[in-house]
């Protein structure tokens, strides 16, 4: 039997927990995304991550290269 749920990423856990799923259970997830307001920001950003980057260290990038500008 196909189910199909929408739901946000941080909440998949959850939803399969309530729908009776196992944490052991296989299930297959198909990703589609909402169309992105900047394309191509979400492979950018996978490649800038990859690289070992955190979130934290792009933020503190992004602000620096603002008050660079700034000056």
């Amino acid at each position: 039997m196909t189910t199909i749920i929408e739901v946000k990423a941080s909440e998949i856990a959850d939803r399969l927990k309530h729908l009776g799923i196992g944490s052991d259970e296989l299930v297959k997830l198909t990703i589609e995304p909402e169309k992105e307001l900047i394309p191509g920001r979400r492979e950018s950003r996978a490649k800038v991550v990859a690289a070992g980057l955190t979130d934290i260290a792009i933020d503190q990038i992004i602000k620096q290269a603002q008050h660079d500008v700034e000056q």
